[in-house]
């Protein structure tokens, strides 16, 4: 049996807490209520951007890694990828956050009620 709360529930949760802390948060793409991989596409307002993915290791716990490798990215090549990504996959959540430290709010929150 999956213990983790539905996807929207979660990630409206995270949403509200990137608020608390004076982020801009943006959907791109509401996915399943229930389940779903989370895109994350971090806008560094001129530091430049990351895209991230939600990934799960053999024991279910949540990690992220960079969808597109590290290094500098042009927002039109993140955007296409959301875009292709979305097409495979509708359930896909997509979210912007902008963070002039390119930092994922989401790690930061790693180990609360809400994984």
């Amino acid at each position: 049996m999956d213990d983790r709360l539905p996807a929207h529930v979660w990630i409206e949760a995270e949403i509200s807490k990137c608020q608390a802390k004076g982020l801009s948060v943006y959907y791109i793409n509401k996915g399943s209520l229930t389940g779903g991989t989370l895109l994350l596409k971090i806008n560094g307002l001129g530091n430049g951007f990351r895209i991230l993915t939600q990934i799960r290791d053999l024991d279910g716990n949540l990690s992220w890694m960079d969808a597109l490798g590290e290094g500098d990215l042009e927002e039109r090549e993140i955007d296409r990828y959301i875009s292709r990504s979305i097409e495979r996959d509708p359930d896909i959540w997509a979210i912007e956050i902008e963070d002039k430290t390119l930092k994922n709010p989401f790690e930061e929150n790693k180990g609360d009620e809400y994984e």
